[in-house]
């Protein structure tokens, strides 16, 4: 188990509603132009706490995942979207720039779920969250930040979720 650094932050689940609710705390703090990158492998959690996001960042609709239609996007009242994309049957990298992913981040916040697919491309700041599959019920998530944006937004996510810096 490597030792974490004091911008990374570990989280275990111990059930879909509390990986719902984990993810509803990162995204009330989400703003136009974040992306969140979420590894793990099938069953670890990765549209669960898209569900949350989705839910804290003030989305009325319900979340799916995008698997077969690569991006789903979610609208707030105000007319804001937050996009969801799937590259788990992504075939290339020029495939996935034909996406525009700077386009969805200057409209909103992306979710990108399998991001190791798309690394040559993503830009040089995110939050990356390697989730795993612990047990039946129980999931860890581990969130690193790179870049200034996400440092803050990682020790905002802290103080929300632990009330604590």
């Amino acid at each position: 188990m490597p030792i974490l650094d004091a911008n990374t932050l570990e989280i275990f689940s111990r059930s879909p509603e509390q990986t719902r609710r984990v993810g509803m705390r990162l995204g009330g703090l989400l703003q136009p132009g974040d992306l969140i990158c979420l590894q793990g492998e099938l069953g670890a959690g990765k549209t669960t706490l898209v569900q949350g996001l989705a839910q804290g960042w003030g989305s009325l609709e319900a979340v799916s995942s995008p698997t077969f239609v690569l991006v789903n996007i979610y609208r707030r009242p105000d007319s804001s979207n937050l996009f969801h994309l799937d590259t788990y049957r992504l075939e290339s990298i020029p495939e996935a720039e034909e996406l525009d992913l700077d386009d969805m981040l200057m409209q909103g916040p992306l979710v990108i779920e399998w991001p190791e697919r798309l690394k040559p491309i993503l830009p040089e700041e995110y939050l990356w969250v390697q989730l795993a599959y612990q047990d039946e019920e129980q999931r860890s998530m581990l969130f690193s930040p790179r870049g200034e944006r996400y440092v803050q937004l990682l020790a905002e996510f802290r103080q929300s979720v632990f009330g604590v810096v």
